[in-house]
Formats: structure tokens, C-alpha cells, sequence
């Protein structure tokens, strides 16, 4: 039976036996013995050790794993044998032949030394070894591009990617195998480019900036920002936390509320359904945004919970970039349904239809419009959508987005156009929705009955589905429009101006239709509207009214004052 020793290596426990534990300490004495008089010597070991840590880590497979013999030998194996690794001169270094190495491959770091912000580029240029110029412009082009996203995407990978910073991950992260003697040759390196900066600085000018250093950070002033830094710091932590933590549980709401996870019905999933274009299951859409809006805000609240706490562990990077990888997969899926769903509504078209009215001029042509009192109770014109059952049970999409127009035509007798409307994504298929709104025009004699709403399948969806009634009036012709059109007239106001106070009967005479029986004040008003120059706030700057025949108001001798009713009727001067 062997003993077993605990030693701490490269920051690392471990359980090694005892004939492992000699062996592993004479590896390391002949590594020291071997860099003797290499310069860094405490650096190099330092390294060493960490990496032999990490290929022992790897071997463990549970908390109680004994390190053994044949452990050792496989990391040895990996590092190679120090006499193999003795670094004299550079004709040595070069002999690459007689090197042992493993080749590893490459591991993604942020390198902040190279770097200009967090080295999140340069990491990725080391790691698909290209220029880290062109990982750079690759981000820019998505943020003007993209709507800001390669600003969120580096955010993102800036957080997940650790920094290279011992020479063990310095080396992984431009892929050379990581053994004693590309450690050696870095440490090596680095100590001479250091060599180099001390040799060709300027001490006098680092003498003052050092001493004004001092003087700044020993100053009360400086431990003021300091403090207030580290107090924002924490606030930005909580904000983070909670701004976070709140979005996320919105989002996992709208998951189970999007979807039929729950098997309920809320009241807004047939208006989602309705202006679902894609005909993806909503479902999918809650988990989409939940994934592409969610995991960002989920790193948000681990970078808050770091604020606060600095030593606190991260999670893994195997975590990290699993759920980076599912993140840019969600956002580009969530792209391509943003694509196709304006696709979907991309077209307009119309169908037409045309009813002859056989009146006659002298005949007075009664119009009005009217309610469904299984649907409504009113004749309120709310130009939206809403869902609901006919009698028997069925579901339908049921709008009161129906205008009238009033135009003038050549022909002898009045006639009335229905133009119904939709949208798809070909002329075709909106054709064909608009061919399936049911909307309904009564002829009786003389008297015109309007349907203020239109009705249509819920599987048709939601597509802008409108009506648009055009009435066309000869010349001479008596009409009698019911107060029900008010809400729904869009006619233009210089051929057709509704009076809105009664119930009158008009005739189209020449270029506009003429009020017959409406009150001398409501007439007066139409004459009135033209002589008025410029209204600012109801005072009048410039006016000459007339009724009558005789001048009431003239501006240029004396100032008054217009009081009118909600239809813009005068009804006091001052």
C-alpha cells in the first residue's frame, strides 16, 4: 500500500502517491537545474507548474482521484524531458528537430495586451488566424448594418472570452504546444521586450511622471474619485442586477403567455395570432425573444453580481459559449422571421365591384349606414379589429374600417363602387384575402343601406383588410344622407362639404354638391370660410365678413375676436 501525499500545484489540490510525488519533484528539480542560467527563472517555473496543473486536472476524474505514476509519466510525456529543453543560445533554440512537442489546438482568449478596448478582435484574429483589422471591420459593418448588433455581439463576447494571461494561455491562444520549451522562449521574450523599454526610456521624463503619480495618489482628492468610483460601481452592480432579473421574468412570462404551454387563453393571443404573417406557432416566438433578448440580459446580471462581488465564480466556459452559439443562432432566425413576415404584407390589392342605382335625377336618394346588432349596439366607427362568434359559433375577424366617398360622374343615373382590400405577400394572394371579406350594400328604390363593418375568417388573418364605398352622383341629383355617414364620410370636403348639425337634403350642382335646406347660418358659414385670411388661436389678423350684404368685421378697422362651435360654425364676434 502507498502513501499519499496533498500538494498544492499551480494554485491546484491534488492527491498524489508517493512514488508519483518523487518523481514528479525530481521533473521539476532537473527543470530548475536545466534553467540555471536562464533569465525569468521564477516566471518559467511558475508557468511550468501551472500547465503540468492543468493536464492533471484533466486526468481527474472525481474529487477523490489519486494522481499515480502513470499520470506523471503521460504529463511528461506531454511537457518533455528538461535536458531536451536546456535554452543556451539561439543556434540551440532553432533545432526544432530534436524537440519533442504536441501540437494542441487553439483556444479563444481576449488578448488586451494587442487589443484597443478588451482584445476581444485580436483574440478572434489568433484564433481563425486572420489580421484582427478584418475581425474589427467585420464588427463595425454590424452595427451599421445590423441596428447596433455587433455592438451587443462584442458586449456579449467580451464577457464570456477570459483573458490570456498567464504564458500557458498566451501559447494556447496562438495554437504553439504548450511545453517547457515554448514557455521558457516566451518569458524569455517578454522579459527582453520589457529589457528593451527600460533601455531605451526616457528616465528623466518617467522620473517626474512617476513622482507627479505620487503626488496624485497620495492626495485626498484622488482617494475621493476613488471611493466614489467604487461606490458607482456597486450601484451599476444593483441597477444591472435588477433591470436584469426583471426582464428575464417578463421574458419567461411571455413564454408561457405566447404560447399554449399553459393551455389557456389570454386575451391578447388572437390579436398576436392575427398579425402573425409567418404562420409559425406563436410559441416560438416567445422563446425566440427570450433566447435573443434574454441570454444578453442574463450576462448583464452576472456582470452586476460581479460588480458587487469581484471574487465571486464565473461560470464555465463551456456555458459561456454554449449559450453564445444558441444567442447568434436566435438572432438569426428572429431576422429571418422579421423578413418574411414583411413579406407577408408586402402587396395590395383590391377586388371591385359595381351596383347600379335606376333612380332618376329627380328622385332624392336616401343613404345611411347601419349596425349589426348582434355585433354592436352602435354605429361607433373605431377603424380597428376585434374578435368575435357569429351565431353559429364561428370565429371571425370583425373591423368598422369602412369609408364612403361622394364623387361626381358623367353618367345619367347614380351608381355605388365597393372596393374591398387586403394585403399578401403576392398581388395574388392579397386578391384573393380581399375576395373573402364579406361586406354588405342594399338597394331598395331610392334608398342606399351600408354595412359600417366587414366581417372575414380568423384563418384569413389580420391583412389591412378595409372597405371603400364610392358613391357616384350625376349632375342635378337629389341625395339625403342619414347623420349615421358622419363617422364614416372621407369625401372631399370642395365637392362634398357634411353638415354635421342635421339631417339636410344636398344636390349636385357643377363642381360641388349644394346644401338645399340647411339654416341661412350654416350657409353663411361656407362664405364666410373664404374671406378668412389667417386664424391664429381664434384671433382674426386680417378679415372682411360680410352677411348679408353688410360688413360686420373688418379687420383694418378694428381688431376683433371669433368664438365658433365644435364644427367651426361662428356663432359669436367680439
Amino acid at each position: 500500500m502507498n502513501k499519499t501525499v496533498n500538494i498544492n500545484l499551480g494554485g491546484m489540490f491534488f492527491h498524489i502517491d508517493e512514488d508519483a510525488y518523487l518523481k514528479l519533484t525530481r521533473y521539476f528539480d532537473a527543470i530548475k537545474r536545466s534553467l540555471n542560467s536562464s533569465s525569468g527563472q521564477d516566471e518559467i517555473i511558475k508557468d511550468i507548474e501551472m500547465r503540468v496543473s492543468e493536464l492533471l486536472t484533466e486526468k481527474q476524474k472525481s474529487d477523490k482521484h489519486v494522481v499515480g505514476l502513470k499520470d506523471v509519466d503521460e504529463v511528461i510525456a506531454v511537457m518533455g524531458q528538461p535536458e531536451d529543453y536546456i535554452i543556451e543560445d539561439e543556434e540551440r533554440t532553432n533545432q526544432s528537430s530534436n524537440y519533442r512537442t504536441v501540437r494542441k489546438s487553439k483556444k479563444l482568449y481576449r488578448d488586451k495586451e494587442n487589443g484597443l478596448i478588451g482584445g476581444v478582435a485580436t483574440g478572434l484574429g489568433h484564433y481563425f488566424g486572420v489580421e484582427a483589422v478584418w475581425i474589427k471591420v467585420l464588427f463595425l459593418i454590424f452595427v451599421f448594418a445590423g441596428f447596433g448588433t455587433g455592438i451587443l455581439a462584442y458586449f456579449v463576447l467580451w464577457i464570456v472570452t477570459p483573458e490570456a494571461v498567464t504564458t500557458s494561455e498566451k501559447l494556447e491562444m496562438t495554437g504553439e504546444p504548450v511545453t517547457i520549451s515554448n514557455i521558457e522562449k516566451k518569458v524569455r521574450e517578454e522579459i527582453e521586450s520589457l529589457s528593451d523599454k527600460f533601455k531605451n526610456a526616457d528616465y528623466d521624463k518617467m522620473g517626474n511622471q512617476v513622482k507627479s503619480g505620487a503626488e496624485r495618489i497620495s492626495s485626498s482628492f484622488g482617494d475621493f474619485v476613488m471611493t466614489v468610483f467604487k461606490i458607482f460601481a456597486k450601484f451599476l452592480g444593483v441597477v444591472l442586477i435588477l433591470s436584469g432579473i426583471s426582464t428575464l421574468m417578463m421574458l419567461l412570462i411571455g413564454v408561457f403567455t405566447l404560447g399554449t404551454n399553459l393551455s389557456m387563453d389570454f386575451p391578447w393571443q388572437n390579436f398576436v395570432e392575427a398579425g402573425n404573417f409567418t404562420g409559425y406557432p406563436i410559441w416560438s416566438f416567445g422563446l425566440l425573444m427570450f433566447l435573443a433578448v434574454g441570454i444578453p440580459f442574463f450576462f448583464l446580471t452576472l456582470l452586476g453580481f460581479k460588480l458587487l462581488a469581484p471574487n465571486m465564480k464565473s461560470i464555465g466556459n463551456i456555458a459561456k459559449y454554449t449559450l453564445l452559439a444558441i444567442w447568434i443562432i436566435a438572432v438569426a432566425i428572429a431576422i429571418s422571421i422579421g423578413i418574411k413576415q414583411a413579406t407577408e404584407i408586402s402587396h395590395e390589392n383590391k377586388t371591385v365591384e359595381k351596383k347600379t342605382i335606376n333612380i332618376t335625377t329627380k328622385d332624392t336618394l336616401f343613404v345611411k349606414f347601419r349596425y349589426n346588432d348582434y355585433f354592436a349596439k352602435d354605429l361607433d366607427h373605431h377603424n380597428d379589429f376585434e374578435f368575435v362568434q357569429d351565431s353559429a359559433n364561428n370565429q371571425l375577424i370583425y373591423s368598422t374600417d369602412v369609408r364612403l366617398h361622394v364623387i361626381h360622374t358623367d353618367e345619367a343615373t347614380p351608381y355605388v363602387q365597393i372596393e374591398k382590400s387586403a394585403r399578401g405577400n403576392s398581388f395574388t394572394a392579397a386578391k384573393q384575402r380581399a375576395e373573402k371579406i364579406n361586406y354588405k350594400v342594399q338597394i331598395n328604390g331610392n334608398h342606399l343601406v351600408l354595412d359600417n363593418y366587414l366581417l372575414t375568417d380568423v384563418k384569413n388573418k389580420f391583412r389591412d383588410q378595409e372597405v371603400d364605398v364610392y358613391l357616384y352622383l350625376p349632375e342635378g341629383q337629389v341625395f339625403k344622407p342619414d347623420t349615421s355617414i358622419q363617422d364614416y364620410d372621407d369625401s372631399d370636403d370642395s365637392f362634398f362639404n357634411l353638415h354635421f348639425s342635421g339631417n339636410y337634403t344636398y344636390k349636385v350642382v357643377g363642381s360641388e354638391i349644394k346644401c338645399l335646406d340647411c339654416p341661412a347660418d350654416e350657409n353663411d358659414h361656407d362664405d364666410i370660410q373664404e374671406n378668412i385670411n389667417e386664424i391664429d388661436n381664434d384671433t382674426v389678423k386680417e378679415v372682411s365678413i360680410k352677411i348679408n350684404g353688410k360688413e360686420v368685421l373688418n379687420s383694418k378697422k378694428s381688431s376683433g375676436k371669433l368664438t365658433t362651435d365644435k364644427d367651426g360654425v361662428i356663432i359669436k364676434i367680439n
